[in-house]
């Protein structure tokens, strides 16, 4: 079952950003995301879904509009406030974003040196405990990125985003890059661990069948803002053009919700 309380862990309103004096990527955007939820966000490419979630994550400015996360306002906080509230989100950004020069563990490990003070004998076991929780064993954590396939790599970020227990994950298209088994299995894997852990989901995301086998709830972001928001069942229904044509166009395909969706 999944663990939607309806309550907003994560609330942006109003949000418009842009780079220089190019016109706005986001423009007036207003979103809910929902305690225990996976939502998965789409949009065509440079619509600003990337944008979004590093906005939120206060990796890009804002011009405009407010962010508010776990009920701490993005603008007003302190340094110290803020940099609380990341201690307790993952992020997995796009090609994994690991370290070329540490290992796999050393990866993991790299969040618990930056927040927490623990002994090198505890770390090591926290980062294989993470490893075994993605499908990875000792074998692979002594591995440097270039000796990783695709699938691992994106494992072994995804430990390094669960590395510190967060309450959110936010993942910058997971599965992309993946042959359709790999991407399937990580799919399943997300799910999976949400309904282990407890934990939200923000997944950016180009891939039907992640929304189909991993969301609660799909976000369609098209001209700067968020057109259309529900379960897959309501997107399916949707009659907003590039919702109708994305997941009907030549090169979608209509696909039914999930059973494993208990608000599809």
């Amino acid at each position: 079952m999944s663990g939607v309380t309806g309550n907003p862990i994560i609330e942006v309103r109003d949000l418009t950003v842009g780079f220089d004096t190019a016109p706005a990527v986001l423009s007036g955007l207003s979103l809910d995301v929902k305690t225990g939820e996976i939502l998965g966000v789409v949009g065509g490419s440079g619509q600003g879904k990337s944008v979004l979630l590093r906005t939120i994550i206060g990796l890009v400015r804002r011009r405009s509009g407010d962010i508010r996360v776990f009920d701490v306002d993005q603008a007003s906080a302190s340094e110290a406030a803020w940099r609380g509230v990341e201690r307790r989100w993952g992020v997995l950004f796009q090609q994994g974003a690991l370290f070329s020069s540490l290992t796999a563990r050393e990866n993991i490990q790299f969040p618990m040196r930056q927040f927490l003070r623990l002994s090198e004998s505890l770390m090591s076991d926290l980062a294989m405990a993470k490893l075994e929780m993605v499908g990875l064993g000792p074998g692979d954590a002594n591995k440097y990125p270039a000796e990783l396939s695709g699938g691992m790599t994106k494992r072994v970020a995804l430990a390094r985003a669960l590395a510190l227990d967060p309450e959110i994950v936010f993942l910058d298209e997971p599965t992309s890059g993946l042959d359709p088994i790999a991407a399937g299995e990580f799919d399943v894997l997300i799910r999976t661990l949400q309904r282990t852990l407890g934990i939200t989901v923000f997944m950016v995301t180009h891939d039907l069948d992640s929304l189909k086998t991993a969301c609660d709830r799909v976000a369609a972001l098209a001209g700067g803002r968020i057109v259309a928001e529900g379960p897959l069942s309501a997107m399916l229904k949707s009659d907003n053009p590039w919702v109708k044509l994305y997941f009907g166009g030549e090169r979608g395909r209509v696909i039914e919700p999930a059973n494993n969706n208990p608000q599809a």
